[in-house]
């Protein structure tokens, strides 16, 4: 049995090091254009080298873990919708802001925030969690909110074929995605077994090494100067929606449709279910306005999600 202890051995050091970069940066050590620079280097650099080396190094059949991919899909897809309806049908808002508050109740923060409590929970399998989760992500989740989101500026009989088109554009846009291209270079180097020359690869490890630390780091300054006055009804529902019904859900369709028999694999898919919004949730909504109501959601979340990953963790435990 885990102790408190136990699980704060695990959490502590992954918000610790988000707390350190919310200090640093109100204290002026660094400044907030400091943190889109440093996110950058994650995203172009360090992120990419890391899903390159968890595929490379495995074989194909420990990578594609179909149950793994369809549960995490149904159950974030479920959310989504529902959040979805609630937005719309009970709440009345507009298709862009539905969009805004069912994005951050199913799409969890996988890279920045997941990747670090996975390595420390799961250990290495983490690279492979982080790769399948992206898949879903970048595949499906995120081209629907998105074209889902224009809709409203989209009017006449062609409605559907433009919202057909905004999906096609968003998926086209994967491929300037270097996380995309991590993914797709490690599964051809698992595919065919193929190596990196030596010098090569101690690079590709170093990248890869200043993921973790430096992802979070990111979060943490990114959360200076976020507001949450007169937002808090908005904020309160998307929170609820991404810590606590999506784990829940998730939970229901390992449960009762979509078993994962790997016993560590059924973890990762929970705990990511269990993750804040990501990163990019604030600038994805401010191409329709939202984003000091995205903003405001994302600080609170990421806060709140200390309690709550650590109170599921002591659950799985």
């Amino acid at each position: 049995m885990s102790t408190a202890l136990d699980i704060l051995s695990i959490t502590g050091p992954i918000y610790l090091a988000i707390a350190l970069g919310y200090a640093c940066t109100r204290q002026g050590l660094f400044g907030k254009a400091d943190m889109a620079v440093f996110g950058k280097f994650t995203i172009h650099l360090a992120l990419p080298a890391l899903l390159f080396n968890a595929l490379s190094q495995r074989r194909v059949s420990e990578i594609l873990n179909l149950p793994y991919m369809a549960a995490y899909a149904v159950g974030s897809l479920a959310v989504l919708l529902a959040g979805l309806w609630w937005a719309r049908k009970v709440l009345r808002h507009s298709p862009s802001y539905s969009s805004m508050m069912a994005m951050g109740m199913s799409c969890p923060n996988s890279g920045f925030v997941g990747y670090p409590i996975m390595l420390l929970t799961l250990g290495p399998v983490a690279g492979v969690v982080l790769a399948l989760n992206m898949i879903v992500e970048n595949f499906l989740l995120v081209p629907l909110l998105l074209a889902l989101a224009d809709s409203e500026h989209r009017q006449g009989r062609n409605g559907f074929m433009a919202w057909l088109l905004a999906v096609r554009q968003a998926l086209a846009g994967l491929a300037r995605n270097p996380m995309i291209w991590g993914i797709a270079g490690g599964f051809a180097f698992a595919w065919f077994e193929l190596a990196l020359p030596a010098p090569v690869a101690r690079t590709v490890n170093l990248l890869a090494a200043a993921s973790g630390a430096l992802s979070l780091f990111v979060i943490g300054g990114s959360l200076v100067g976020l507001q949450t006055e007169g937002l808090r009804s908005t904020v309160a529902q998307i929170a609820v929606g991404k810590l606590i019904v999506h784990p829940l859900v998730m939970a229901a369709v390992l449960f009762w449709w979509i078993p994962v028999a790997d016993p560590v694999l059924r973890q990762a898919v929970l705990l990511s279910a269990a993750l804040p919004m990501f990163g990019i949730y604030t600038i994805l909504s401010q191409r329709h306005g939202h984003g000091a109501v995205s903003a405001a959601a994302l600080l609170v979340t990421t806060v709140l999600s200390f309690f709550t990953l650590s109170a599921l963790l002591w659950f799985m435990a």
